[in-house]
């Protein structure tokens, strides 16, 4: 008798991230970025970080030795686990205000890619906020659960009317 493995859910992560991804992205053969690699690597770090409360160095160096790390962007990838960490407690503010729980109830999967967003919503201005939030999207339906990637979207465009309002309001003004 054979068991099925039960199916993810909302909230529930699909499992952590450094394994496959369940696809999601509809770009199965589609070279990823560097970008998108360091997003993702990043986002392995922040997953033990939040589990484990480890030290960013060790995290640091233990997701390098990981097969594959000499295809992301390196640079950013420093930017995303040590900023996401060093600033913990003020993204998580900025989350507290658009999510409808404590962030420490967020599955640690859809906590690391609100926090990679919203750090990118937050420093990395050469990101059009569109791409930024697209990209946590993108991350949540490849390794969160069944509808995270929806959660996900509707907090960050959120915090983008914080973080960016000019930005934002350019956009809204365009499609008009």
């Amino acid at each position: 008798m054979t068991t099925e493995p039960k199916k993810a859910g909302p909230g529930r992560p699909s499992g952590k991230p450094g394994g496959k991804p369940r696809g999601g992205a509809g770009k199965a053969n589609a070279p990823k970025s560097a970008r998108r690699r360091s997003r993702e690597v990043a986002l392995q770090g922040l997953y033990e970080w939040l589990l484990s409360g480890s030290d960013a160095g060790v995290i640091d160096a233990h997701v390098r030795e990981q097969e594959g790390f000499d295809k992301c962007d390196s640079a950013h990838f420093d930017a995303l686990l040590h900023g996401c960490i060093d600033e913990a407690a003020d993204i998580d503010a900025v989350l507290a205000r658009h999510v409808d729980r404590k962030t420490t109830e967020l599955s640690p999967i859809e906590h690391g890619v609100l926090m990679i967003g919203t750090y990118e919503l937050k420093h990395c201005i050469d990101i059009p906020y569109k791409v930024a939030i697209n990209e946590a999207v993108e991350l949540a339906k490849s390794y969160g659960g069944t509808d995270g990637h929806k959660y996900v979207n509707g907090v960050l465009d959120k915090a983008a009317v914080d973080l960016r309002p000019v930005e934002v309001e350019a956009f809204r003004a365009s499609r008009r």
